[in-house]
């Protein structure tokens, strides 16, 4: 009989301490961006790398960085711009000076759901900064310093994807010694992803070389979290490495040891819950990956420097690279480059969530609703479940069966526990009724929970979904706490149904479950408690229909 104890507490612990966990690392994040500057006066806060990935001194391994002190001349400031884009997904604004990338917002997603402010992801504000740089170093590159990066030239400052054009091309231009370059950058309808080409014409008579670069520069800022999230998501920058697909570095671990990596191929990016932005160079080429934070300054450094490119005298060449700022879509990441879709994080389960959003998507296909397509997949997920969820429901209906005779027992030898125990493994035994068998198949059923828990956490898709009736938005908490309350109620039924257990302690512990579980799940997204309410109330119609034939003697 203690082992049943023991092992029932032990599931409930686990499962309550995990959940706990989960509601403890919560926190409501509402550090708003501030808007980006109107005029391309901000000054250059960190300068490129000094040499290209092929030509890194070993002895002094990180490029010089600017200070917070130093900024670029008043003459550049004044002769810079910026360059608006629009597409049906991304609203963009490049900086003439170096060609960088300074704003970026999402037309296709809100700042919440009674906004029609779109959502920002990347800004070069007056107190927080997220934007991306590249740019050309080496011995013929167009980066040479923070003082030293071209201004490039473009025919208009506004550019917008008409009806009908699938294709955008911003084309800025600059001449140097000889070389014309053409920095393009190409949006393509329906796409979050930019390329990023330079077009160099050598009109000299000497060799051309250079090596590309891509910079994202952030500081450590929070970014809003929306209300109703169970977790802290993470925030910071990821790599693939040689060792792992997917590295992921906290800002305090950037702070505390920079990190270098070279590799072939790879991708650099700056990870948040929902949207990611991040730099995919050539993949045939070396690239030498870095994260580092700038001295006195709150300034974080993410870096890729590729490898060197040679174009001979009188000839043309290309350099490409990609640049991505959008939301997180597993077939999207996964087509841009290898791993790049494990900046989805589903935690150590995620070759389970992974299946599970790929058959909640297909389902939604069907149906056009998230939340219906919840309540099919929990269906579906029961029906796998179904067989060793039977078994768990009719040792618990045996044991309910024999609560009159563990009574009596109980009655009978009192405190001697020793002599009860034994007793009852005689009519266990006689019985048929295994105690454990109550409890591991639904242990079994726990990494499904946990990987759905993370998949429906990190799903893009169920931000600002609507369900029915009052759920307007099943990421985030139900804003009347109905579904939680159900979800209490359903769990009290299923209390009903199971065994009372002999413990007076234990008894105690599983009264007050269906009120803590209901508290915690106050604060979960409605897409989870949701699956959690259908999952209870198939498992109760299961659980009733089996008890009252062990009830009735129909079953053995």
């Amino acid at each position: 009989m203690n082992r049943l104890r023991y092992a029932l507490m032990a599931a409930i612990a686990v499962v309550s301490y995990l959940l706990f966990m989960q509601w403890n690392d919560f926190s409501e994040k509402h550090k708003p961006q501030q808007d980006v500057e109107t005029v391309s006066s901000a000054p250059a806060l960190a300068s490129p790398p000094t040499v290209p990935a092929a030509e890194v001194d070993q002895s002094n391994d990180l490029p010089v960085v600017q200070t917070a002190e130093q900024k670029v001349t008043q003459q550049d400031a004044t002769q810079a711009q910026l360059i608006h884009i629009s597409t049906p997904e991304l609203e963009v604004k490049i900086d003439t000076l170096g060609g960088d990338i300074v704003y970026v917002g999402l037309p296709q997603f809100k700042v919440s759901l009674d906004s029609d402010e779109n959502f920002v992801l990347l800004n070069r504000g007056a107190n927080d900064i997220y934007v991306a740089q590249s740019g050309l170093v080496g011995p013929n590159g167009t980066d040479r310093s923070a003082y030293d990066r071209p201004i490039y030239k473009s025919e208009k400052s506004e550019f917008k994807m008409a009806e009908g054009q699938d294709t955008l091309n911003v084309d800025l231009s600059f001449v140097k010694d000889g070389v014309e370059l053409t920095k393009r950058f190409s949006f393509n309808r329906g796409s979050y992803l930019i390329e990023l080409d330079y077009l160099v014409k050598n009109n000299t008579e000497q060799l051309w070389r250079a090596a590309p670069y891509g910079q994202i520069r952030r500081t450590d800022y929070d970014v809003p979290a929306d209300v109703g999230i169970g977790v802290s998501p993470f925030l910071g920058p990821a790599i693939t490495t040689a060792d792992k697909n997917y590295a992921k570095f906290s800002f305090s671990d950037i702070a505390d040891e920079p990190e270098k990596e070279s590799i072939d191929g790879g991708w650099l990016a700056m990870v948040q819950h929902y949207f990611i932005s991040a730099w995919v160079p050539n993949q045939e080429t070396e690239n030498t990956y870095s994260l580092r934070k700038q001295s006195n300054s709150k300034l974080f450094i993410f870096e890729y420097v590729g490898s060197l490119v040679s174009i001979e005298p009188g000839q043309s060449g290309e350099i490409k690279s990609e640049f991505y700022a959008g939301p997180k879509n597993l077939r999207t990441l996964e087509a841009i480059s290898p791993h790049l879709d494990l900046t989805i994080d589903y935690g150590f389960l995620w070759f389970i969530a992974k299946p599970l959003f790929f058959a909640l998507d297909w389902i939604y296909g069907f149906v056009g609703n998230w939340g219906v397509a919840i309540i099919l997949l929990t269906l579906g997920i029961k029906v796998v479940f179904f067989y060793p969820s039977a078994i768990s429901y009719r040792s618990m209906a045996k044991m309910r069966k024999l609560q009159p005779m563990m009574a009596e027992l109980k009655e009978r030898y009192g405190d001697d526990r020793q002599k009860m125990s034994a007793e009852l493994m005689k009519i266990y035994r006689k019985e048929k009724v295994n105690p454990l068998g109550g409890c591991l198949p639904i242990l079994l059923q726990m990494p499904v929970f946990i990987s759905l828990y993370w998949m429906l956490m990190e799903s893009v898709e169920l931000r600002h979904a609507p369900f029915a009736l009052w759920i307007t938005d099943l990421s985030v908490k139900d804003p009347f706490f109905i579904l939680p309350l159900i979800m209490g109620f359903t769990m009290w039924i299923q209390q009903k149904l199971n065994p009372t257990p002999p413990d007076p302690m234990q008894a105690k512990i599983m009264q007050w479950l269906p009120v803590i579980f209901t508290g915690l799940f106050l604060m979960f997204p409605a897409g989870l408690v949701l699956y959690w309410v259908v999952n209870n109330t198939l498992s109760i119609a299961q659980q009733y229909v089996i008890t009252r034939q062990i009830e009735r003697g129909d079953s053995k």
